[in-house]
């Protein structure tokens, strides 16, 4: 890595507190890494408030180095040490990772490549991903996926795995953001994605290998209560509006798309019948897979209600977006909760069926259940585009194709990224 007379493309933030013993063998190892990429860079150590000898190691490893700088916070906090360094970089591109270097550095690459070409504006590692390689005990796989699981049901994020120490963000998205950030620990990651998504903004994940620290320093209880702590808090802030999040969407998100003309496919209702016949047939083929499979081990009247229930879900959403035209998150909590007292009535008819071909033939054959069942969901379906026109999406079905596609946001909703 070069001497450097001009500002880095990149800078490499690593947070530290305490970690003499892992501290020489990271920032060699990234050093020897930054000098095959093709852009400058640069590996600030946030040192925030060690009590053992990490200082001056960093500092003596900062003289050999070269593009090694050491910044010193006389308070602990990872997630004040990283804020506080991002803030007073003159870097494009800021990334941050573990000293532990748990995230395989090939990841690197991919990582800021959105961001360099302007595609994305956030990027995080992700373990969690179907092509990512991750060795680490059950105990802290199943935190981890617990705990995304539950940032999915309260912050509404969509984001698969907040807690990766492996993320990097664009430096004017980061002026913006990290001001609002509040949070000097472990939830800073977490709070600053979440923020990210609300205000409009595109986040790239790459799958990464990673192997865990059998040495990490995370206190999990102590984290774990930070965590529903810092939940709590953004919760409060979101539904009281006391984040500007409007005027982070309108300043730094991304604009609405424009809906194409789509050839061949007919305006107004008959448009609409088209798209819905889709969708249903989609969702039927999706139910009787469901149905069948669940068939094994449940009761007809168990199975019904599932399968019913998990496509009436995704049928809802779906003839929101592609039937009616509806996109971003505003109203979709109602509109979900209005789809499903439209699948209760299609429940009842189903299982109204089912308890019916029961009373006629309790040993009715699976084909013969099947049958009744199809003839039943087409009822349902019927009934239920009529009600999603008429009812649930009745104030957005007459928009025009062709105008812009806006993203009506209620307090506590976020505008969707990806």
């Amino acid at each position: 890595m070069p001497p450097q007379t001009a500002a880095p493309v990149l800078d490499v933030v690593v947070p530290v507190h305490d970690e003499e013993a892992d501290l020489e063998q990271c920032l060699r190892r990234l050093h020897d890494h930054l000098a095959t990429l093709p852009f400058s860079s640069r590996i600030t150590v946030a040192e925030n408030a060690s009590t053992d000898g990490t200082l001056a190691l960093a500092h003596r490893l900062a003289g050999e180095l070269p593009g090694v700088r050491v910044r010193v916070e006389t308070e602990p906090g990872r997630g004040r040490a990283l804020n506080r360094a991002w803030l007073a970089s003159d870097a494009a591109v800021l990334v941050y990772m573990d000293v532990d270097l748990s995230t395989d550095l090939n990841a690197l690459l991919p990582l800021v490549a959105p961001l360099i070409s302007g595609h994305s504006d956030l990027a995080i590692g992700t373990r969690l991903a179907g092509s990512s390689r991750v060795v680490r005990g059950a105990k802290r796989e199943f935190i981890s996926r617990s705990y995304n699981l539950l940032l999915r049901g309260t912050l509404a994020t969509h984001v698969s795995d907040a807690q990766c120490g492996f993320k990097a963000i664009r430096a004017d998205v980061a002026a913006r953001l990290l001001p609002l950030v509040e949070d000097t620990g472990w939830f800073f990651d977490t709070e600053l994605l979440v923020l990210a998504e609300r205000a409009g903004l595109r986040i790239a994940e790459v799958p990464v290998d990673w192997v865990d620290d059998p040495d990490s320093r995370v206190h999990i209880v102590s984290t774990a209560r930070a965590d529903l702590a810092g939940i709590a808090r953004m919760w409060r802030a979101f539904t009281t509006g006391r984040l500007p999040l409007a005027d982070l969407r309108a300043q730094i998100g991304r604009g609405p798309l424009v809906e194409p003309d789509l050839d061949g496919v007919p305006a107004g209702l008959l448009g609409q019948l088209v798209r819905f016949a889709v969708i249903g047939v989609v969702s039927t083929l999706a139910y009787l897979a469901l149905f069948v499979g669940l068939r094994h081990t449940f009761e007809p009247q168990a199975a019904n209600l599932v399968a019913l229930g998990v496509t009436a879900v995704a049928n809802t959403a779906a003839n929101r977006r592609i039937t009616f035209g509806i996109r971003g998150r505003g109203g979709a909590a109602t509109a979900q909760f209005q789809g499903l007292l439209v699948f209760a009535l299609g429940l009842a008819m189903t299982s109204g069926t089912l308890a019916a071909l029961n009373v006629w033939d309790p040993r009715a054959p699976r084909l013969t259940e099947l049958a009744f069942l199809v003839s039943a969901n087409l009822a349902a379906t019927l009934l239920r585009f009529v009600l999603f026109r008429a009812w649930v999406f009745r104030t957005r079905a007459a928009r025009p194709q062709g105008t812009p596609v806006t993203a009506d946001v209620l307090p506590g909703l976020p505008v969707s990224a990806r």
